[in-house]
């Protein structure tokens, strides 16, 4: 079950120095080349790379652990190559001040903008005016109160790419940042952490993920899933997954939502288990704990009105 991981406390020279401050965006010197340089650049970016600037794209940042953990055979390759990007400004950098590991934390680039000139701009304002530049994206992006969520968030989907790799039936589908999520089932009013669509075999699960580190109290976790209940009226039925910090943060949501009636699945599970694996709990079965794919999902009513964004498995015909 365990992902990929490579030794956190191995060396290398492209590793930041944990007492420096975040280093300076880079220079938008790609906006600047001549297009024929710029094409050039943009040829010598791999499959990989261009999987890697549209995760940044839509998710804002991922650390240098999540990168080697999901695109890379090791650490060391995954530096080496992040490396080559910083310095063609495909991706921009900074060092990780929230976590404590003061690895870097990667971003989109100017090079990388060009390939997504329509990436999601500020995580903490949505309906924010567009950034003039990469720079002011980054920079919205460093001092966003909400980094440690961000990681915390892409951390379940890293694990589950990087799980993909070692399980030849597995399938990441669908991985939606909040923004993408909130827009895409506005009319149910939900505002998830983030949405994926998981496959082992002929079983494939949707489900929306709610990430908390114990901020919110139970009332507000609760009034949240009301919301889910609209969706589940017209769209798909997907689990709600509340991923929370502690087993005893879990034992108090199953108590919480225990015996209430829900249209739509609740499962818990905690930080520290592999989302793929016996991490989950049904709070209409607290039995035993399911694997991801075990979980109830149903993508809902073949309606385009209503359900505009039903899933469709792309080795099927519809």
């Amino acid at each position: 079950m365990s992902a990929e991981h490579s030794d956190p406390q191995s060396s290398d020279p492209s590793d930041p120095d944990p007492s420096m401050p975040p280093s300076p965006a880079p220079s938008p010197s790609s906006r600047r080349l001549p297009r024929q340089q710029r094409l050039e650049l943009l040829r010598r970016l791999t499959l990989r790379d261009r999987q890697l600037l549209g995760w940044l794209a839509e998710h804002y940042l991922l650390s240098t652990d999540q990168i080697a953990q999901a695109l890379f055979p090791s650490r060391r390759a995954a530096l080496l190559r992040l490396a080559t990007l910083h310095s063609i400004d495909a991706v921009t950098r900074f060092v990780d001040v929230t976590t404590g590991t003061g690895q870097y934390l990667y971003a989109l680039g100017p090079l990388g903008a060009v390939v997504h000139p329509t990436a999601y701009t500020d995580p903490d304002r949505p309906t924010a005016r567009p950034p003039r530049s990469s720079i002011e994206r980054t920079e919205r992006i460093v001092g966003s109160s909400k980094l440690r969520h961000l990681l915390g968030v892409n951390q379940l989907f890293v694990d589950l790419h990087a799980y993909t790799r070692t399980d030849p039936h597995a399938e990441l589908l669908r991985w939606w940042s909040e923004q993408h999520a909130t827009a895409a089932f506005a009319a149910a009013d939900i505002r998830p952490d983030a949405h994926g669509v998981w496959s082992v075999g002929d079983r494939t699960v949707g489900f929306f993920l709610e990430h908390d580190n114990n901020t919110e109290n139970l009332g507000r976790v609760l009034r949240k899933l009301r919301a889910y209940e609209r969706l589940a009226e017209f769209g798909p039925r997907y689990p709600v997954l509340l991923r929370v910090r502690s087993r005893r943060r879990e034992t108090n949501l199953l108590r919480a939502l225990a015996g209430l009636p829900a249209a739509m699945p609740v499962a818990t599970g905690v930080h520290d288990e592999h989302p793929a694996g016996p991490a989950w709990t049904l709070t209409t079965n607290p039995g035993p704990r399911r694997w991801l794919h075990e979980l109830p999902s149903d993508h809902g009513p073949d309606n385009p009105a209503t359900n505009p964004h039903r899933f469709t498995h792309p080795d099927t015909d519809g």
